[in-house]
Parts: structure tokens; C-alpha cells; sequence
């Protein structure tokens, strides 16, 4: 499979393209309008073309696919131009600016049918997919309530007054994240915010179900990055799954009182399990997710099974975003829109 690539940014040349490298596919062209950074991507790995400007790649590179990390201003014009030229498309998030801009991909997907596959990573981290696992099991029971924490620091929202930056690539991650792993979409959003000085935003966006079910997230600006900064927990009835910053997951049943039991042992029906990741064999480990979802996406691009997140789902990830947006102006809940 020969893919070209858009965009060759920090977040692309440290993240992306060295995962999209270690699968079975030619890199036959890199573009960015950065000609230094066009030149080291090419370099570095090993593009047998380099462009700066798409269409000319789209004309002469021979692609069956292409990705890209552009932002989400040049998302939505490049993905339907590669999906009406017949090719898979990989976007990394958000696919665009705005829900509408996310349907009109959608919709020159389904002209093209070609996949557009979103880059929503986390639910390729290794701790998220074993919980999601766990609560997709019959014997786990209806997912009742997720808690949540997606934080963030101050460092590239000091001069976006508006948060607009913050929202669309942090938050929209929240906004895929809580209803995949409650197995259930989005119906309303409730959410206050606390501007603790310029750039350092406190938010706490509830979540409602057509189920019943509850969740509750705290996001934010104002953490250092240093920090583990990030934490899931799904509760059902008598069990719940932690995923604590995607190197552990805890897994709590209902175990039995042993301080009176003196052949007290661990039991591995009812006591707690525990998953951290083997980090001695750290290249073996992917707990960001990022080669897993590449992987899923040239499964897609093949025409094979695959999970990978499409545009669809992207499509309802900025109807959540959105919508917590309006709560936040209005001070009311929100309906999500189906």
C-alpha cells in the first residue's frame, strides 16, 4: 500500500509517522508547506517524494491512502478532496473545525466509499482497550457511571481567549472517549467552567444517557504536564475498572471481608486485578495507542475488518463538543443531537 502524508509537524514527526513506519506500507510522499520540515521528514523516513502542495501530490504520487495532521482549519478541504480522488483517508483529530464541517466529510465518504478514519487514539492505549473489554463482557453488567479527569496546562491556550484550541484538541477526546467506554451515546451535556486567570480554565461537563446512566468529567488548563493528569473510572453493580493515566488498570469485584479468615488468599473471581505495562520492554508497549490505530486504519483502507473510529463517529464526537459548548454559554443542559 503506498500512503502519502500531509502535515510534518512536531505532533506528526514524533507520534505518527514513526508508527505509521513500523507497519507493512510504502511512505511514497510527504508534503508540508514548511520546507525545512518537509526535507527532514523526508529524510527521516524515507518518503521517495516530497511536496508542498497536496494536489500536486494527489496528481503524481500514485496513492492508494493518505493521513494527515494539518489542524482541524485544513481537515475538512483535504480529506474531501483525497476522498473524492478514491483514497483511504486517515485525519487526525478533530477531523474539523465544526460538527457541520465533520458531516461534510461524512458525506464524501459515502459519495467516494472510502473509509475516513479519525485518529481518536485513546481507545487504542492498551489500559483503555482492556478496560473497554472488561465492560463490553456480559458478566460486567450495564455500565451506571464513569468519572473522569482530562487535564491539560496552560501552555497553548494563554493567547486563545476563547479556548477554542483547548476544546477542540483536548476536550474532543473526552467527548469520544466517555461514550465509547459506557458503550452508549451522548444524550445531553451540562457543564460550568472557572477561569482561574488568562489561559487557566476549570471545567466539569456532565454527561446524560437515554439508559439513565450518569458521567461526570473534569477537564482543564491549569495542571502541569509533568504530572499524570489523566483518569477513568466505569462503575457498575459491584464492579467498577480504573484506568489511572494508561499504565494501569484496576479491575474491583466484590470480595469477601478476610480479616477472620485466616486461610484468606487472593481469589481471582472476586478480588482485585491488576494490569501495568512491562516498561523494561518499553518498544514492545504502545500505551498512547498510536500503532494500533494506524494499523486499524490500513485494515480499513484494505477493504478488511476493522474498529478503527470513522468519520461518523467524529461526526457525533463534535455534536458532544458542541453541544457542552452551548451549556457552557447558556448555563443549561443541552440535547445532543442525534
Amino acid at each position: 500500500m503506498r500512503i502519502g502524508w500531509i502535515g510534518c509537524g512536531t505532533h506528526a514527526a514524533e507520534m505518527l509517522l514513526p508508527a505509521l513506519t513500523r507497519l507493512p506500507v510504502t511512505l511514497a510522499a510527504v508534503c508540508d508547506t514548511d520546507a525545512s520540515r518537509l526535507a527532514e521528514a523526508a529524510r527521516r523516513f524515507g518518503a521517495a517524494a516530497s511536496f508542498a502542495d497536496a494536489e500536486a501530490m494527489f496528481e503524481a504520487a500514485r496513492l492508494d491512502a493518505v493521513g494527515m495532521a494539518v489542524g482541524p482549519a485544513a481537515h475538512e478541504a483535504l480529506a474531501r478532496r483525497a476522498l473524492a480522488r478514491g483514497l483511504a483517508v486517515f485525519v487526525e483529530k478533530p477531523p474539523a473545525a465544526t460538527a457541520r464541517g465533520a458531516e461534510r466529510i461524512a458525506e464524501a465518504a459515502a459519495r467516494g466509499g472510502r473509509p475516513c478514519i479519525i485518529g481518536f487514539m485513546k481507545r487504542y492505549s492498551t489500559a483503555n482497550r482492556i478496560a473497554a473489554n472488561i465492560l463490553r463482557d456480559p458478566g460486567f453488567g450495564p455500565a451506571v457511571s464513569l468519572i473522569g479527569e482530562y487535564m491539560t496546562a496552560p501552555t497553548y491556550f494563554e493567547r486563545d481567549p476563547d479556548y477554542d484550541g483547548f476544546f477542540l484538541h483536548h476536550c474532543v477526546h473526552a467527548m469520544d472517549l466517555v461514550p465509547w467506554l459506557m458503550g452508549e451515546r451522548v444524550a445531553s451535556v451540562a457543564a460550568r467552567g472557572f477561569t482561574i486567570a488568562p489561559g487557566k480554565l476549570a471545567l466539569h461537563a456532565g454527561f446524560g444517557f437515554a439508559s439513565g446512566a450518569l458521567a461526570t468529567v473534569v477537564m482543564g488548563t491549569h495542571q502541569s504536564r509533568g504530572t499524570p493528569m489523566e483518569f477513568w473510572q466505569v462503575m457498575g453493580d459491584h464492579r467498577r475498572v480504573e484506568v489511572r493515566n494508561v499504565l494501569s488498570v484496576r479491575y474491583y469485584r466484590a470480595p469477601a471481608f478476610k480479616v477472620d479468615d485466616p486461610a484468606a488468599t487472593l481469589d481471582p473471581v472476586s478480588d482485585t486485578l491488576l494490569w501495568e505495562p512491562n516498561l523494561t520492554v518499553a518498544a514492545n508497549e504502545d500505551h498512547k495507542g498510536y500503532h494500533a490505530l494506524l494499523a486499524a486504519f490500513l485494515a480499513a483502507a484494505r477493504g478488511e475488518a476493522s474498529d478503527a473510529p470513522t468519520i461518523d463517529e467524529g461526526v457525533a464526537a463534535l455534536r458532544v463538543l458542541e453541544a457542552m459548548r452551548r451549556s457552557l454559554a447558556s448555563g443549561r443542559t443541552e440535547t445532543v443531537q442525534a
